[in-house]
């Protein structure tokens, strides 16, 4: 069991002196990663309910800075030089992929094989309208789109030819540092974040859940890994819980989670950062990055 810090890019987090801050306490005090969310747009009066809250409303103002999440990596890269990178999500079907593959791949080359690529479908219509792109099929778009952009890692000379994305003989370099792929964990809650996760991806990122809603959902991506014989063990599953303790971790271990995301927000200037980071790591971290299922 690992224990990672969704903490940067958002308030706050979103300063460089801070996220500098965060970034090298938290790998001095031995979190396991780094994430980072993406929204391109907020808006004031949204139309899409958000999935992962009671209300239906996002927790982050508006008019809150937001990084750009492998921006934000990048510069945790250059400071850090030990702890994992992850985007925590990037709305994949709002990019163009070649261009992704280009950024994941340099920043998993800047960091010597740190990134894990964490990629959603996106919940908010406001914001793919905003960026010209159709809100229906995003599903199928993001799955079209990873296979594009592992062709583009894997290929010294790649072609693609698909619904929404197609090139011919093209090269693009850097190639990432592991045997020229980027994991790539699914994130999102629901049945169809499940099985893409097992289909499509090396791990599962699930958020704002409970508990008892993380093993349930952590029980239907086992049967669906056993429906497709693939090995629970070949996944991450990585968690954001809304009701955590230290003590719940072996409960979540036995039931194959692998990774539980501390989600905060930090203070507002280095030293106060720090310290909060310390006071998380002495809470989370006593024992519990090394908890076995038994």
């Amino acid at each position: 069991m690992r224990v990672a810090l969704h903490a940067l890019g958002i308030g706050h987090g979103a300063r460089p002196e801070v996220v500098r801050a965060v970034a090298r306490a938290a790998e001095a005090h031995g979190f396991a990663r780094l994430w980072a969310g993406e929204h391109v747009v907020l808006v004031d009066a949204p139309v899409s309910r958000y999935p992962y809250s009671d209300d239906g409303r996002i927790a982050v103002p508006s008019d809150a800075d937001w990084l750009d999440p492998l921006l934000t990596l990048s510069f945790a890269a250059a400071v850090t030089e030990r702890i994992g990178l992850a985007t925590g999500v990037l709305l994949l079907p709002e990019h163009q992929p070649v261009v992704v593959a280009k950024q994941a791949a340099t920043l998993d080359v800047l960091s010597a094989g740190r990134l894990t690529l964490g990629v959603g479908i996106g919940w908010s219509a406001d914001e793919f309208a905003a960026l010209g792109v159709p809100f229906a099929g995003r599903g199928r778009r993001t799955e079209e789109y990873l296979a594009a952009m592992r062709a583009v890692w894997r290929d010294d000379v790649a072609t693609f030819e698909g619904e929404f994305t197609r090139f011919r003989n093209i090269r693009v370099n850097p190639k990432p540092v592991r045997e020229r792929r980027v994991p790539v964990v699914m994130g999102g809650n629901g049945d169809a974040a499940l099985r893409r996760a097992v289909t499509l991806a090396d791990g599962w990122y699930g958020f704002n859940l409970s508990t008892a809603q993380a093993l349930e959902r952590a029980s239907v991506l086992a049967g669906l890994c056993a429906a497709r014989r693939r090995p629970t063990d070949a996944l991450t599953v990585a968690v954001a819980l809304t009701d955590a303790t230290p003590a719940v971790l072996p409960e979540l271990a036995r039931a194959g989670v692998t990774e539980v995301v501390v989600v905060g927000a930090p203070p507002g200037t280095p030293d106060e950062a720090a310290r909060w980071v310390g006071g998380l790591a002495a809470h989370w971290l006593n024992g519990g990055h090394s908890i076995k299922a038994t």
